[in-house]
């Protein structure tokens, strides 16, 4: 039973939890809209599901301060069942996944990230850090020109596109501001964070100075009302089931594969350690109650969750915090959140990349054996041009295999001499 009493007692700095909160809820809503348009659904499904799996895992998972939400690695996996069979199958197919990860939960399955090695969690560490940085690449494409949805880090990169110019000029300028505030402003007081402090200066520049650059309205209207109760509309029988099980399946794994994952590298980023058990619980019921409000479901977001822990938010209260004020801006806000420059989040998210790219591993590579930093190479490279749940299985399996020769090569044997005359090993 999970003792969600006792989920708001764990917030030792309120005004640290709720102005980091703040920063990460404005952070959320252009990821929110991007990942819906990959997932091929209305920018609201991906609000909705920001806001019901940020504040049901904030309550009830078992990692404080971790900030979950729609995230692409689930949406590329959702865009052919949307695609083939309509977003219905989609709500129906979130609540199997959600069913499954409470399963997981209830057996104990998440303590199997423990035979993640350290070079797997390098390669994921760096591989995402990669896909974020060509994510916020695409902000540097011209909104007027029609492209297909990337569904690939790399697609990015290869459809053209590209701002000219002064527009260019323009985007990169205010880019640069935003990181150099996020930068310098720590050195001159701490009262608030720098994220959030260098997002409202950057758009008060914009807007007093009448900056022709693209706004979070250009992406999509974010305005929307509650989400309402809906079952979904698909047919009860076998063939449904066929249809969407497969799909659960592989959207749990690499659920719960991206939320434990993240919540070890916060575990070790703040010498504390969260309960695994929990979080699959949570990320659970987080998804089944998507199923049942039209929204697209979710995991663990580690650009978010590293926005939050570099702003001081360590309580459950950071994720409640961010939750409710993205509803707020669906349902009071639109208007003025719409007007916030996408330079300065993608200013935000470049700091994020800076900061949770795991730098050391490029100095270990000369140090450490080599089948270790193949492996972290290994898994940085199939993160970033295919999927991160793919990457981690072939990172262990890989590290299995390096393992077992190892151990094969090392055999030890003592020889000694009987009185009969027999050699002993």
């Amino acid at each position: 039973m999970i003792r969600i009493v006792n989920a708001f007692k764990i917030t030792r700095n309120p005004k640290a939890d709720i102005l980091s909160g703040i920063t990460v809820a404005l952070a959320l809503v252009p990821e929110a809209v991007a990942f819906a348009f990959v997932a091929g659904v209305a920018p609201l499904v991906g609000l909705y599901a920001a806001f019901i799996v940020g504040l049901i895992t904030a309550i009830a998972g078992g990692r404080p301060g971790m900030i979950s939400g729609a995230t692409g690695a689930l949406a590329v996996v959702m865009v052919a069942l949307v695609a083939q069979h309509g977003v219905e199958y989609l709500f129906a197919t979130v609540i199997l996944m959600g069913l499954l990860q409470i399963l997981a939960g209830i057996f104990h399955l998440g303590k199997f990230i423990r035979l993640v090695p350290h070079t797997v969690m390098l390669g994921f560490v760096n591989g995402l850090a990669i896909v974020i940085f060509l994510a916020q690449l695409g902000q540097f494409k011209d909104k007027t020109l029609t492209h297909e949805p990337s569904h690939s880090a790399l697609d990015v990169i290869f459809n053209g596109g590209w701002m000219q110019g002064a527009e260019m000029y323009l985007m990169l300028g205010l880019t640069v501001l935003t990181m150099a505030i996020i930068w310098l402003l720590p050195k001159i007081t701490k009262a608030i964070p720098s994220a959030l402090a260098a997002i409202l200066i950057v758009t008060g520049l914009v807007i007093g100075l009448d900056l022709d650059t693209n706004s979070v309205g250009d992406l999509a209207s974010i305005k929307g009302s509650l989400p309402n109760f809906h079952i979904p509309s698909v047919p009860l029988t076998m063939e449904t089931l066929q249809i969407i099980f497969p799909y659960a399946l592989i959207l749990a794994m690499i659920g719960l594969i991206e939320s434990l994952l993240t919540l070890t590298l916060i575990d070790e980023m703040t010498e504390t350690r969260g309960r695994v058990s929990r979080e699959c619980a949570g990320q659970g019921l987080a998804n089944l109650t998507c199923g049942f409000f039209g929204a697209m479901g979710g995991c663990a977001m580690i650009g978010q969750s590293m926005i939050n822990i570099n702003a001081g938010g360590r309580g459950r209260l950071s994720g409640i915090t961010a939750a409710l004020t993205l509803l707020c801006f669906i349902l009071f806000a639109a208007q003025y959140i719409e007007m916030i420059p996408l330079a300065a989040l993608t200013g935000v998210m470049m700091m994020v990349v800076i900061g949770t790219f795991a730098w050391g591993s490029i100095r270990l590579l000369g140090k450490i054996p080599l089948e270790d930093a193949l492996v972290i190479a290994l898994v940085t490279g199939i993160t970033v041009i295919s999927d991160l749940a793919i990457a981690v299985v072939i990172g262990v399996i890989v590290s299995a295999l390096v393992f077992a020769w190892k151990s094969a090569k090392q055999i030890h044997a003592e020889e000694s001499i009987s009185p009969e005359g027999h050699k002993i090993y």
